[in-house]
């Protein structure tokens, strides 16, 4: 990894992250301002995320994409222009994403992120993936691990999406809270008086520590064993949908295509039998229904999980407030998320 530089605040970069600063302090934005983030993958959820870690002050941005522009991109991707039909997605997203704020530094990467060598992964402080397979983010998040860099995967499939993220096995950060106000030691109004209660008007920062588990074990749980099997109620069935959209991807090299709705569909129902036989689970745990619900990328969800996705990332780099533990799931028909921790073991 390289050297981190000891971040200053310039008053200029002062007075535009002055609601910010206010609201998670001096220190949090001075990290967040010595960050530097690579993101993988500018579809419509990659420019979500991209726009929020531009205006939340990362020092750096680099968006990697090896993708051209699509008509179907255009439709979810606000960062690029109608105009650049057949562009390369990250260099066409490059001009505006800059424009969102000047001082962040944004580059444009056009290369396969399959190509790149580990070491090109050890100069970001996160990893955000989005449209990777899994095998290609089992792999970074793995190498990511070892070297204390935080990993945050995430994709949009129709109405659903979904974010991971993996902060290390000690994780540090502080959290707000009220402080409690211990009454004076001359009291005299009885034993509820003598109690210490909540000062609303004050608050104290607490510093907290979390564990996370890697990727590979979120997605690897054995579910024959009887903690699992205690676990499956809580367990949202978005899980297992995106056990299911994961091997399609692994398996076709893409993802469902709406142009191919019939095929795509017969392969969905497919894939849903064979990754919930081999778990050893019921095939009704994941219903037909879903099939007509992960095709392409619709922009509200994109706007949701990518600012949810963009959060966490600002919360983990900053080192401020309690992250999500590990996913995070949304189901646009329902309109709500559901946040899920999956523990080796």
């Amino acid at each position: 990894m390289i050297e981190k530089e000891d971040p200053i605040i310039s008053e200029e970069e002062a007075a535009q992250y002055d609601r910010q600063i206010r609201l998670w302090g001096l220190d949090a934005q001075k990290r967040l301002r010595g960050s530097r983030v690579l993101l993988a993958g500018l579809g419509g959820l990659g420019a979500e995320v991209a726009k929020n870690l531009i205006l939340a002050g990362v020092k750096g941005l680099t968006l990697l994409d090896h993708e051209q522009v699509s008509e179907e991109s255009c439709r979810a991707q606000f960062l690029v222009p109608v105009s650049a039909r057949g562009q390369n997605r990250a260099q066409a997203s490059l001009e505006r994403a800059q424009n969102l704020n000047p001082m962040v530094e944004v580059h444009a990467d056009r290369d396969r992120i399959e190509t790149k060598p580990d070491d090109f992964f050890l100069q970001f402080d996160a990893v955000c993936l989005t449209g990777c397979s899994r095998d290609l983010m089992v792999r970074l998040d793995q190498l990511c691990s070892q070297h204390g860099i935080k990993v945050f995967c995430g994709d949009v499939h129709g109405y659903y999406g979904y974010m991971f993220c993996n902060l290390g096995p000690e994780y540090h950060y502080v959290e707000e809270k009220p402080k409690l106000v211990k009454p004076s030691a001359d009291s005299n109004d009885g034993p509820e008086a003598k109690k210490a209660r909540v000062d609303p008007n004050e608050t104290t920062m607490v510093k907290k520590t979390a564990a996370f588990c890697t990727l590979k074990e979120a997605l690897e749980v054995d579910w024959t064993t009887e903690k699992a099997k205690a676990g499956l109620k809580r367990t949202p069935v978005d899980f297992f949908l995106l056990l299911v959209l994961l091997k399609f991807r692994t398996d076709k090299g893409r993802d469902p295509d709406p142009r191919r709705v019939a095929e795509d569909s017969r392969l969905l129902k497919q894939i849903r039998d064979d990754v919930l036989e081999a778990s050893a689970l019921s095939s009704e745990l994941l219903g037909d229904d879903f099939i007509s619900f992960c095709f392409s990328e619709m922009s509200p969800v994109c706007a949701v999980v990518g600012g949810v996705l963009g959060q966490e990332v600002v919360k983990a780099l900053s080192q401020r407030d309690a992250p999500h533990r590990n996913f995070f799931f949304f189901d646009g028909r329902k309109g709500n998320g559901v946040v899920d921790f999956f523990g080796p073991n």
